[in-house]
């Protein structure tokens, strides 16, 4: 090896990260002509892999490899003179790979939009025209409009595509004048808004905070600068959007920028308008409803500091700020902001460890925490900030168990209830009747024979629809008619049983045929701006009823409605999952919560039930959530489940159903020591309560240890052994660590 540092630097090799599921970084020489010095970590370069071309992510340099140089293939082209990503998400892109064990190339791709995975310029650009000439007497006379172009070109100097179109030239000009090598263009980089005057809000709609949210905001301060955590624990209506807005007031005018998460795209329009309102700065939206081109639009814009909020789904959590300076978690108890596809990421941990990577603050907010959260809390990792009353003048709604057993029905919903839905649209109300099951029922059966229609790839019933007619399987979306005669015995008076969104809205349409009946669930807003118009036309404060999953439980203001109807409470009571109780007292809090949220509107809820008496039922009704949270806090303990303890699923899913089976059995083996059986306990393996879907067998082995280092190094272990043993073919096997999901 040379002495010198040229030719030192010379020898080393590019450790590079591509996206695809592969745990482990590949080697290659730096593209021809060009030094391993200047390729820098988190910067995009071409490589051959295979017989294709991919985008990789530079994760280092090294000066040897465990393959001869000789056999090395050069890199093809560097994309990027300098890293994609910050220092800190830099570090939180690795960290994402270690923790959640997924291939460190496509964490880097989940963390960028989709034209940055493909190659396109970090920063964007257009196609510049200049003139090639001096003037344009070398022209025909009768080649009038070429001679405006090049007069316009020697002019104007250096004008984009765009800007000629607007001047009235066309393409096909604009090519004639270059074929005759008159004109020439060339890509230009297009200069980005990187700040904003520092924003005054809005005086006329900066409410006056009460006692408790001016304590929040002031304790929240008085934690700073740097990194601190905060769960903001506030009852439905207390507020908790105008402590975000106070805190945000104060990093705005110290120029820095914000992220505001949301668990759904439905929340986002009425997000930004509230924000776009209160604060003359920036303000832009980021989640999967954008098309590849807008998120990278918006990427770029927030990158370079010329965006001072962003508002966004789970998948913002990666984006980078210029200036960071605090981000918000808006209901972060729900499950939307864990992915379950690829990455299996949880963005409020994720934007956790980003908010103490980048040494800043970031808050939680919720009127029912996750479990995970109270906790922290507990143990004062979080600083809790508490509003235990509404916000202007209203008070929480009167929650009521309806007993349903052994009384006549319609569509679900009994005689007292109708009548109470009657009393509050006679009193120019709105009312809300919640149903957590989209289509028309879910289940179609023979009376006779006992015979169901099933979904023919998955292990579940499929749901009926009535607009349009037909059979839908909510797990693959398959489609079928809906049969006219039992398919085993002839018999043509088929019944559906079981509620879904479909159904209660035509037993309600008849019931109140003068009152407008909105339906909102995930058949009735698909279409951009759907979803909006259906809420601005709630918000216009008419009477009338909506039916919704879901959907209308999370974070909307909706004064006008003062009855909310739960149609069925009793599901999440029997759940296989642990965590059903926690979602159902989290479901039913947050839809009580949009209820007599008006002051001089009093709110009242009724919570339709077959089990009254069930204790977790009359818990929730009877106390409070956070009462609640502290009684299964207790049950967690003592049956050591999170968040005393830490999870891991490995789930496996093939055609042949023992091949997946075998499979998880090989890898309990590997884990089933005495050294490691003492700190980590195992489940399974065995089928998962959806054991089939879309035609794949779906079993699963659940790991549980008190050690939140000793699971990460089995896994790191058990994940290694996995990747080099030879799995049969066709069967694919994912890790979820703190899994949400058991299903």
């Amino acid at each position: 090896m040379s002495g010198t540092s040229d030719s030192h630097q010379r020898e080393r090799v590019l450790r590079v990260a591509v996206p695809r599921p592969l745990r482990r970084l590949f080697d290659y020489l730096p593209p021809t002509g060009q030094k391993v010095t200047g390729f820098r970590p988190g910067c995009r370069i071409k490589v051959p892999f295979g017989r294709h071309v991919v985008t990789g992510f530079v994760a280092g340099t090294s000066e040897h490899s465990a393959i001869g140089r000789e056999q090395l293939k050069p890199a093809l082209a560097m994309l990027d003179s300098r890293p994609l990503l910050p220092p800190a998400l830099l570090e939180l892109v690795h960290w994402a790979a270690d923790y959640y064990q997924h291939p460190i190339g496509e964490v880097f791709a989940t963390a960028l939009p989709a034209p940055l995975r493909e190659g396109a310029p970090l920063h964007e650009e257009a196609e510049f025209w200049s003139a090639a000439a001096a003037s344009a007497e070398q022209l025909p006379s009768r080649a009038l409009r070429q001679r405006q172009l090049l007069e316009f070109l020697i002019e104007r100097g250096s004008v984009s595509r765009a800007d000629l179109a607007l001047a009235g030239f066309s393409p096909a000009l604009l090519r004639q004048l270059a074929g005759k090598g008159l004109a020439r263009g060339e890509l230009k980089r297009l200069d980005e808004e990187t700040d904003w005057a520092r924003p005054q809000p809005n005086a006329t709609i900066r409410p006056a905070m009460n006692d408790d949210q001016a304590s929040a905001v002031e304790r929240f301060q008085k934690a700073g600068p740097g990194y601190r955590c905060a769960l903001l624990n506030g009852i439905t209506g207390s507020g908790k959007t105008e402590v975000y807005m106070r805190l945000i007031e104060q990093e705005l005018a110290a120029g820095r920028q914000c992220l505001v998460l949301v668990p759904e795209i439905g929340l986002t329009p009425q997000t930004i308008d509230r924000f776009e309102q209160r604060f003359a700065a920036p303000v832009a939206a980021f989640h999967s409803g954008l098309n590849g081109n807008e998120r990278l639009r918006v990427w770029r814009r927030v990158a370079a500091g010329g965006i001072a909020i962003v508002i966004g789904t789970r998948s913002a959590v990666f984006t980078p700020m210029a200036r960071p300076g605090l981000i918000v978690i808006d209901e972060e108890h729900d499950s939307s902001f864990k992915q379950h596809e690829g990455l299996r990421y949880s963005a409020r941990d994720l934007a956790v460890m980003r908010a103490r990577k980048e040494n800043i603050g970031i808050v939680l907010g919720s009127a029912t925490p996750s479990l995970e959260s109270f906790r922290n809390a507990e143990l004062g990792r979080f600083l809790r900030l508490d509003l235990p009353r509404r916000a202007g003048g209203s008070r929480p709604a009167l929650l009521r168990p309806l007993d349903i057993a052994n009384q006549p029905l319609s569509a679900g919903i009994c005689e007292l209830a109708m009548m109470k839905i009657a009393q509050h649209l006679e009193a120019g109300n709105q009312v809300l009747v919640f149903v957590n099951r989209r289509g028309f029922a879910p289940i179609l059966q023979c009376p006779l024979c006992g015979w169901t229609s099933q979904c023919e790839d998955c292990s579940v019933y499929l749901t009926v629809h009535s607009q349009p007619p037909c059979q839908r399987c909510h797990h693959c979306e398959a489609r079928r008619a809906i049969p006219n005669r039992c398919p085993v015995c002839g018999n043509s008076d088929l019944q559906v049983s079981g509620l879904g969104t479909q159904q209660v809205e035509a037993n309600l349409v008849r019931e109140f045929p003068g009152t407008p009946v909105l339906r909102v669930d995930r058949d009735s807003t698909r279409g951009r701006d759907r979803f909006r118009k259906l809420l601005a036309q709630v918000i216009r404060g008419d009477p009338a009823i909506l039916v919704g999953t879901q959907m209308l439980a999370k974070g909307h203001h909706f004064p006008g409605i003062t009855l909310v109807l739960v149609v069925d409470a009793d599901n999440g009571l029997f759940s296989p999952d642990f965590r059903g109780q926690e979602q159902m007292a989290q479901l039913i809090v947050q839809v009580a919560g949009r209820a007599g949220r008006s002051s001089g509107r009093p709110g009242e809820v009724l919570v339709q039930t077959r089990h009254a008496r069930h204790e977790t039922l009359k818990r929730i009704i009877d106390s409070s959530y956070s009462e609640f949270a502290q009684h299964l806090l207790a049950e967690r303990r003592s049956a050591v489940m999170p968040p005393f303890s830490h999870l891991c699923l490995i789930r496996a899913e093939c055609r042949d159903r023992e091949a997946a089976l075998s499979f998880l059995r090989r890898a309990r083996r590997a884990i089933e020591t005495p050294s490691e059986q003492q700190f980590v306990h195992w489940t399974g393996p065995l089928p998962a309560p959806l054991e089939k879907r879309q035609s794949r067998y779906r079993m699963q082995l659940l790991l549980r240890s008190p050690s939140r280092p000793r699971l990460r190094a089995v896994l790191a272990r058990l994940v290694a052994q996995l990747d080099e043993s030879a799995a049969p073919r066709g069967l694919r096997w994912q890790i979820d660590v703190d899994p949400i999901d058991l299903l």
